[in-house]
Order: C-alpha cells, then structure tokens, then sequence
C-alpha cells in the first residue's frame, strides 16, 4: 500500500500518502477486483503505465457524496449565526473546499441570495477532482432527487419555492445563471497546495475523516491561515476541533452543526 501511493504521488503528484488506511484499502480492493489484479503490485505497474485505469482508480479515491442541503440544520443554523455578520461586511469571500459536483455550492448560494448577500460574495468552490468540477460547473442535475433537496431546502428555513431557482429540461433541471454567476470552481488539492486568499468563511464538510492525524493537522493549519480575523470556519457532522492543536484558536457558534469563530 505505501509502495503504491507513494508511486502515485511520484509520478502524477497527487498524494493520498496519508489518507486514513481503512479507506485507502476499499478503494484499493474495488479496483483489484474491478480490473481483475492479481495483487497491489500489478495495479501499482498498471497506474503507472496505463493512464485510463489511472484515471478509473482516481474516481474512486476522490468519490463524494452530496446532495443539495445535506444535514438542513446545518444550514439553518449558518442562516440564522453567519449570515447576520457576513452582511455588515462590504464584500464577502467563501471557500467551500471539496466541492464534488457542485450541490452543495448551488445550495450555499440560494441561502445567500434569499438574505440578500449573494451580489455582494464570490464563492471559491474547490476539488482536487477535475471531472467533479466540469459536472459542477454546468449547474445541471438529474431531476430524480429535486423532491428530497425541496425537503432539505425546506428545513433549511428556505423562504420561496424551491423550483424558482431552476428551469427543467427532460430529466435534468438547470440552475439559473445568476446563482453560478458568484461560484468559481477550481482545482486544489488540500494535501498539496498553499492558501490562495483570505476568507470570512470556510467550508470543508465530511472530507476530514477521510485523512489520517497528521493530514489533518496540515489541513487545518491552512484553514487557520486562510481565516481572516473572526471568519467562520465549518466542518462535517462526523468531524470537529475537539482533537485539534488549533481548537483554542476558535470559539464555537453552534457545536451540533460544527461551526466555529476565528478568535485568535
């Protein structure tokens, strides 16, 4: 296992060196017994040499899961302790990182315009998957799924009809333009790659516990420095700051939903 990701971070440079092992090992028996490998070896040699198995094995090491309002309370709870001071301020910054293919990027926009922030935001949507991105960047999803994101939409406190914010084409509907308008989706790898700005809010939701200790450490010592001074930092319903060197840098604005203030 540590023979084949370090191979992978050679020679293509995105490293899962330090991802948790009980992942790593799903992802890696899946993909043995997709291709029909004998052994970690062989897929090792295929990685490296084949780059459209490469790119199969790399769906299934950056596969998310996302929905449009996933846990409502925790946007609820960002309408009702974030949003108030994100609108003292003249010009607002949010990083959502691990942005998969974009539901929840759309989601965060619609709360922001229903409180009357969105022309005022620019929203830096981020994966280190390239083909999550181009999904994203389409505003376009299968209809099937539209009634539970209204459910979602609704408990999130959501103030108009949910289906205003989209037009429906066949089995897909397409988000208006307006929303997408304040969304810019761009690769970066969390293991790999430096701040790129100051925020007042970061978004990192049930991407943690894919990343062992020390991975974390790193991720949020770069979250820290991306914060500006009291920026809002929120984290996935499974994760937290409890275990963190960087705990007392925060102060908590809603432990169930994982929020936090820069207080430090």
């Amino acid at each position: 296992m540590q023979l084949l990701f370090e191979g992978i971070y050679r020679y293509y440079g995105f490293d899962f060196r330090n991802y948790t092992l009980p992942y790593l090992q799903r992802r890696v028996r899946h993909r043995l017994q997709t291709e029909q490998l004998p052994n970690i070896s062989r897929l090792l040699e295929k990685a490296l040499y084949d780059s459209n198995l490469m790119e199969r094995f790399f769906k299934d090491l950056t596969i998310n899961v996302t929905e449009m309002f996933r846990d409502p309370s925790f946007f609820l709870s960002l309408r009702l302790n974030v949003l108030p001071e994100l609108k003292k301020m003249d010009r607002v910054r949010i990083w959502q990182a691990g942005c998969s293919t974009g539901e929840e990027s759309f989601s965060l926009a619609i709360l922001l315009e229903e409180e009357g922030i969105l022309q005022k935001t620019k929203i830096y949507a981020t994966d280190l998957s390239e083909t999550s991105l181009n999904i994203a960047q389409k505003g376009s999803f299968p209809i099937a799924p539209m009634q539970q994101y209204t459910r979602n939409y609704l408990h999130a406190g959501g103030k108009q009809a949910f289906s205003q914010y989209y037009k429906v084409s066949g089995d897909r509907v397409q988000f208006l333009p307006s929303l997408a308008d304040h969304i810019i989706f761009a690769q970066h790898d969390l293991v790999t790659d430096q701040s790129f700005n100051e925020f007042d809010l970061i978004l990192c939701r049930n991407v943690l516990i894919y990343f062992n200790k020390l991975l974390q450490k790193k991720v949020h010592s770069l979250f820290y420095e991306s914060l500006r001074p009291s920026g809002f930092l929120a984290l996935g319903s499974k994760e937290g700051l409890s275990f963190s060197a960087r705990a007392h840098y925060y102060e908590p604005v809603d432990i169930k939903n994982k929020i936090y203030q820069k207080i430090l």
